[in-house]
Order: C-alpha cells, then structure tokens, then sequence
C-alpha cells in the first residue's frame, strides 16, 4: 500500500528540495512571480467571491489557504491554484439553497471525490473527456457569468432581488430597465475598456488591477469632490470597514439528508475542478516543456478543497490566466504559489479595510472580461463545422448549462463522454468470419502480408471467427448475429484472439454462452491467438476448464491441427 501511495502522490515541491536543485537564484525568480502573481489574484479573489454569493474575504481566504496547499501538495510546478470563473454558478446555487454550511459539505466531499480520483489513478481519464463537451461546458459557465453581473454592470439597485436562471435573470434585467444607473454603467464601460486595452501598453501588470485601481480613486474622489456615489464592496459588506478577524477553523455540521441532497453538486465541483486543474496543468506544460503528475494533482486539488471550507473559503482549482501569468514572469516552481499566498494573506491583514471603496460596477466589469476569456467563442464557432455528433454533444452540454443547470449538463456530459468513447471503441473493434480455404500461418499481419508467408488450409467443417480489438460489451450484439450466420456443416469454431488486448466481464459472459450454444448443437469451441493477459482472464472466471485447457492456443498453427483432428474424429 506503501508503494502505491508513492506511486500516486508525488508533490513537486517534495521532490524539488529532495533533488537538491533549488538554488538562490531560483528562489529570487519565484518570489518576483509570486509578488506579481499575488497581486493580479487579488481583484480576482474578491470578484469571485461575491459573484459566488460569499464575502469578498471568504474569496481571498480561498485563494491564500488553497493557493498555498495546491502548491505544496500538487503535481505541477507551475499551477497557481485559488478560486476560478467556473465555480460561480455551481456555488451560488449551492449558497441559495443549503446555505454556507451545506457549502462547506459539499466542498469537503469534492475534496474527497478527488483524493479518491488521484489515489485510483484516474488522471489520465480526463485526457479522454472530448473537446466539444469541453467547450460546451466553459462557454455555458462563461455566458452564466456573463448574464450574472448585468446587475452591477448597468447600476441596477442593491435591493434589486435577480432570480437564478438565465432566462429569468434577463426577463428581470429588461423589465427594470428604466433603473440603470448611467454613471455606474459609464464606471463599468471604463474599467471594462481598460481590462480589454491595458494589454497594448504591458502585459506584466493585468488590465484588471489597473481597473480596480483607477475605478476605485475614481469613486473615491467623484463622492469626495462631486457628490456622485457608486455602490461598492463596502455598500454591500459595510461590516469590512472595521477590518477582518483572522479566519478561525469551521467544524462542518453533516447530517444524512443534507450530504445526500450535495452528492451531486459535489461530484459537480470535483469534475469541474479536475477538468480546470489538469488542463491548465497540460498548457503550463507544453509552455514549459515540463511534465505534471495528474494523480498527485488530483489528491492536491482534494487537500485543499477539504482543508479551504474548514476556514471559510469556497471550491478552488488551479487557475490557467493566474499560472500563465506566473510562468510569463518568471516562476520556476511551486515556490511561486506559496510566494503568492502569503502576498495574498498580507494584503488581506493589512489592507482589506480599504477594499470596502471599491466599486460593485467595476469588479462586474473585471468579471465580464473573465468571462469573455472563459467563452472560447473562436473555438466554439470552429468546432460548429465539425460531424453532426460532435455539433450535437457542444449544444447540448452548451445549452444545459445555460438554461437549465450546471450539475445536469455536468452529468450528462459525463454520460456522453462515455457513450462517445464506447461508440468510437465499437467503430476500432470488430468481428468476422475468414472467407475463403486459407489464412497465414502467423499471427503478424506485417509478416502476414510478406509473399513468402506459408498459408494454411482451414479444413472442411471448420469455421474460423476473427475479432479485431477489446472483447468488450460493445460486441456481443455481434457475436450474436454471427453465431446466428453458422455454415452448414461446421463442426469446429476457432475463435482467432490475436488482436484482443483484453476482455471483461461481459465478454467473457458472451464468450460462455457462445460456447454454451456451440457445445449444444455439437460444434467445439476452440481459442488462437490468445495472449497471457486474456488467457489470465479466463482462467480468473474459470472459462478455460468450460472451454478446455487443451482447445486454447497461443497460435493458429496449432489450433489448425486439432481442429483436423477433431473433424477427422466427428
């Protein structure tokens, strides 16, 4: 057990001081990227938060306590981990329904989800999910988010209640229309113009910081000098005026019927995070030339989606702007993280009071920018050219997780990655009956296709089966409609399995009742071509004592000469 857990869960950061390849001047480069980093993660962190329905300190608690285990733990060396876009909806809703404490729970059990994930070795899984359902899903989440800060973004009224829902949130947005606040709304078109337009000048400091900057002076001098109010973070949480207490652990209060309602929104939160967390991981990869662990990131991701809520925080995963941010600045290893955590945790002792001037109206704008990055609207438009599956799977999962909810099309998202990966599995495998009086006396098809390859009669009475691929349960419709096509006078089946990596369960219970039948209407079964992974199968379920150890071959050659045998014998 030992050795498994070492397998799966190997932290970068162990590894780097074990190599003993950290120097001085690695740290120096770290700690400039952690600085940089820190500081472009804190209007993310307060955005995140109240968009999730939290208080800004809970998205800054977040991004310090996950931050810093994501990086301790985690399997990249580069993945900048806090809260992220793609858990707007799914927390809000979360908070709307069972409140902060059912949060907590939920968040704990994704954590757990995902140790498991690690521990089992499913990070290679998630390579697997197809690119539409992708797409689908971050567009949706980008287009929810989008919809979402409407209400700050034009000025509507604080007491203004929006219902969730994409569809009545913007019923509701029209039918206040004559309640937009023109000044609020020309504070969201400003930021929102620096967001999109400070890149031109540097792209060493974040647009969105310069906007919560200048947005925030902005306010702070129009109130002073004009009389003109913005609604701001300290309009909605005026108890941030007086400073923040250090966060003090939280013990979470389980109940049955409340963990049973959050299974599904937390199975939600562990996919979502592993898909953000292992992608971001992959680009950080190809950026660096570096290799990640997917199952150690997966077991980092659930430390720290366990430990966070303890403290009052909200789902996290690694985050792919704040980890490309920290490679384009010079971070090497996860040191820059830990650098930006504890940037992160200074600001939110010493400078969290002053976050009460910033206005609602920019942080909507910041967010509205996020979400356009999230939309991949060029990719969603270039994948619309592709088959009608792959179209039909992006609008689903699109339009699910719009209209109708992010949990759902999460599921049906994983159901569809499945069918999809099963379908394309039974379009590489199949079965055949060999035509014809000869066949290659080998079980290599590049030998096979040689001119001096010795060919061999398959005698009268013999019928022969070729399967090409995973015996799985994909092909027992199949083997069944073959079975049916039985030549007259075949007194002997060879099954030929020299292209079948494996077979479960359900093919093995095919390959029984096949054999079953065979048996009944006087024909024998006999195995070629059998490699010692499948023959390990069979004799595991005990079907080569039904079959007979002596009709089981590892090549056709044999198998050939005691099906004459048995022939000459019937």
């Amino acid at each position: 057990m030992k050795t498994d857990l070492k397998e799966v869960f190997q932290p970068k950061l162990f590894g780097l001081f074990k190599k003993g390849k950290y120097d001085g001047k690695k740290f120096t480069s770290d700690l400039i990227a952690g600085l940089i980093v820190g500081i472009i993660a804190l209007p993310l962190a307060i955005a995140f938060g109240i968009a999730s329905g939290v208080t800004p300190q809970q998205g800054l608690i977040t991004a310090i306590v996950a931050g810093f285990l994501i990086s301790f733990f985690g399997g990249s060396n580069f993945l900048i981990g806090g809260p992220t876009g793609a858990f707007i909806v799914i927390v809000a809703g979360i908070v709307g329904q069972y409140g902060m404490q059912g949060l907590i729970i939920a968040t704990i059990m994704a954590g757990v989800f995902l140790v498991l994930m690690g521990v089992f070795k499913m990070g290679v899984i998630f390579k697997f999910i197809p690119y539409p359902i992708v797409v689908g899903f971050t567009s949706g989440i980008a287009l929810t988010i989008f919809s979402t800060q409407m209400k700050d973004f034009f000025g509507l009224p604080l007491d203004l209640e929006v219902p969730a829902g994409f569809i009545p949130q913007w019923i509701c947005y029209f039918q206040n229309l004559g309640s937009i606040n023109w000044t609020e709304l020309a504070m969201s078109m400003v930021c929102l113009i620096i967001c999109f337009s400070w890149g031109k000048v540097t792209k060493k400091v974040p647009g969105s910081l310069i906007a919560l900057i200048i947005g925030t002076l902005a306010s702070v001098l129009l109130s002073k000098f004009a009389g003109i109010e913005f609604a701001t973070i300290g309009s909605k949480f005026p108890e941030l005026a007086n400073g923040l207490p250090m966060p003090k652990p939280v013990a979470p209060e389980f109940d049955y019927e409340t963990v049973k309602g959050l299974v599904s929104p937390a199975f939600t939160i562990a996919i979502l995070c592993a898909i953000e967390s292992l992608l971001a991981a992959m680009v950080a990869d190809g950026a660096t030339g570096k290799r990640h662990h997917a199952n150690t990131e997966l077991i980092g991701q659930g430390i720290a989606n366990i430990v966070t809520p303890l403290f009052g925080g909200i789902p996290a995963t690694g985050a792919l702007a704040r980890t490309m941010a920290s490679i384009n600045n010079g971070g090497k290893t996860p040191v820059t993280g830990i650098v930006h955590a504890v940037v992160l945790l200074l600001i939110y002792l010493f400078l969290m009071p002053y976050a009460v001037y910033i206005p609602l109206s920019c942080l909507a704008a910041i967010l509205v920018q996020v979400a356009y990055n999230m939309s991949e609207w060029r990719t969603f438009k270039y994948l619309l050219r592709g088959d009608k599956s792959d179209v039909s799977v992006l609008l689903l999962t699109f339009f699910l997780t719009v209209i109708v909810d992010l949990t759902v099309a999460i599921e049906v998202g994983v159901v569809l990655a499945i069918v999809l990966f099963v379908r394309r599995v039974m379009q590489t495998s199949s079965i055949s009956v060999l035509e014809g009086h000869h066949l290659a006396a080998t079980e290599d098809d590049e030998v096979a296709s040689m001119e001096n390859t010795d060919m061999l009669d398959i005698p009268d009475g013999v019928e022969v089966y070729e399967i090409d691929g995973p015996f799985f349960f994909g092909l027992a419709s199949r083997f069944e409609e073959l079975e049916q096509m039985k030549k007259p006078g075949t007194k002997v089946r060879i099954i030929r399995m020299r292209k079948v990596p494996f077979i479960d369960s359900t093919g093995i219970n095919n390959l029984r009742n096949l054999c079953e039948r065979t048996h009944k209407r006087g024909v024998t079964v006999i195995l070629s071509g059998v490699t010692e992974k499948v023959h390990a199968s069979l004799v595991k379920f005990g079907v080569d004592l039904e079959i007979g150890p002596e009709c089981i071959f590892p090549h056709i050659v044999p198998a050939l000469e005691k099906a004459r045998e048995l022939v000459s014998n019937k």
